[in-house]
């Protein structure tokens, strides 16, 4: 599933699909079922106590997942400390994804979900993400090499943490696609689902919680979107929302979207997303140049077109927005991953976490910002400013003690605990000029909406990727998408 796989795709899509749109959510949830079954069988294997590498997780999980048919205790890898597992049954009320939003309770987890993951799961028995070789014949020892299994074992904690943050994700995200239907207030889709998400990672402020305010961009807006006090949108039939949230434990933040949406005759734009996304993952490895990932990437989106309202759109990459390494409570660690052809030659490296991310578009293809900012984070490599106003100082304390160099919103700083019921360092107050001067002194940078032009539509698919010694972990896979 490599870079020759990906070469041999290419030649299928030369010229432009144009494809019927799916009307019924039973179906897709079916077709989500049986996909998230199979993904099952090659990566969500449960770990052994040595933590081998690609072969033997394939293995295993191929052997329980044949038992999965009957009711049964979860145990493991399945869902421990003796709780039932059930059967998911319930469609999703949007289109974009797969499967059944409880699918959850296949691993003893209540509906909707309240079992923090810690308690779901055995330490260091978090499920496994879907498994894939690095791409390239000089990659082929690593399935094997007895060394690079060594090297896999000593870092089988920090992986069981990640894990645990990507299976929170998972749980979230599916609970989440259960409410989000035309009618409901952005706000409130959001606080519900950080509620849950800080609900089942614990929240512990820094040491576990959000990875970065929950984006609900819609339609030309791609990015970087989130409600701000007193803002009343409320999300409707004809809208494509991208949802993008994250996870973090210990720093290691799992960043992962889907794009929602109810009006069938976008199904292409979404789908040559979705497939992009899969291309680049397909392509990324050790040793592998960033830019050659995007040459596929672009490829293959852009062999789409979609009808919408009978005229008929190019799907373009958004040249501008790429994919990113990700760090310890650094959510850009300074590799880009483009999605457009050209760009930086700089190789993926052994041990690395990315987030593959493409944007869709039916209009020029090229973001720029604009709108109300909502999402501001502290530069992590922030300089030593001396700051002369009061309020900037406790503001910047706040954040500090909260957020360090995490993302943040403004609706998490007008929360009665500032934004971490751990910290609980209370409502900011008075708080826009003091953030407007931390930005100003480049203590904190703020992230305005990300825009095409207006009547156009944008989508977006993401997952974590972990470059592990003997494989590649797509951490963040799941019966959705």
């Amino acid at each position: 599933e490599g870079a020759e796989g990906a070469a041999g795709e290419k030649k299928k899509r030369r010229k432009k699909k144009k494809k019927k749109a799916s009307s019924a959510n039973a179906e897709a949830a079916a077709d989500g079922a049986e996909n998230g079954e199979a993904k099952d069988e090659n990566g969500d294997a449960e770990a052994g106590d040595d933590g081998d590498g690609a072969a033997a997780e394939g293995d295993d999980g191929a052997a329980k997942k044949k038992r999965k048919k009957k009711k049964k205790k979860g145990k493991g890898g399945g869902g421990g400390n003796g709780r039932t597992a059930g059967d998911p049954s319930k469609v999703p009320p949007h289109l974009g994804v797969t499967g059944f939003t409880d699918d959850y309770v296949r691993y003893g987890q209540t509906e909707p979900p309240t079992i923090p993951i810690a308690e779901l799961f055995e330490a260091g028995k978090m499920p496994i993400g879907e498994i894939q070789e690095h791409p390239g014949e000089h990659n082929a020892f690593r399935t094997t090499s007895e060394e690079k299994r060594a090297q896999d074992n000593i870092s089988f904690e920090e992986y069981d943490n990640i894990r645990q943050a990507a299976e929170c994700h998972r749980q979230v995200r599916r609970y989440a696609q259960s409410f989000i239907e035309p009618g409901i207030k952005l706000s409130e889709m959001c606080e519900r689902l950080e509620e849950k998400n800080r609900e089942l990672v614990q929240e512990a402020g820094l040491g576990r919680g959000i990875g970065f305010p929950t984006g609900c961009s819609l339609n030309h807006v791609a990015a970087h979107y989130t409600p701000n006090p007193g803002d009343d949108t409320v999300l409707s039939y004809g809208d494509v929302m991208k949802v993008d949230f994250g996870t973090q434990i210990n720093g290691r933040i799992i960043d992962c979207a889907w794009t929602v949406y109810f009006d069938p005759q976008y199904e292409n734009l979404v789908k040559a997303v979705q497939d992009a996304t899969d291309t680049g993952i397909r392509c990324a490895g050790i040793d592998v140049p960033l830019n050659e990932i995007g040459e596929q990437i672009q490829e293959t989106m852009e062999s789409y077109e979609v009808e919408i309202d009978g005229t008929t759109y190019p799907v373009k990459a958004i040249s501008n927005l790429n994919g990113h390494s990700i760090g310890p409570y650094q959510i850009h660690a300074g590799k880009s991953v483009p999605i457009v052809a050209g760009g930086d030659s700089t190789r993926m490296e052994e041990g690395e976490m990315y987030a593959i991310e493409t944007f869709g578009s039916t209009g020029r293809g090229f973001v720029h910002e604009d709108l109300e900012c909502s999402h501001y984070m502290k530069n992590f490599d922030a300089p030593h400013v001396p700051l002369r106003s009061a309020r900037s100082k406790k503001l910047l304390a706040h954040i500090n003690k909260t957020f360090d160099t995490l993302a943040f919103c403004r609706r998490w700083l007008e929360r009665p605990d500032g934004g971490s019921p751990t910290v609980n360092g209370g409502k900011q107050e008075k708080y826009l000029g003091a953030l407007k001067n931390l930005c100003d002194a480049g203590i904190v940078t703020p992230y305005p909406p990300l825009c095409d032009q207006r009547g156009c539509y944008t989508a977006q698919y993401e997952h974590t990727i972990l470059l592990r010694p003997t494989c590649k972990e797509v951490v963040s896979r799941g019966t959705d998408y």
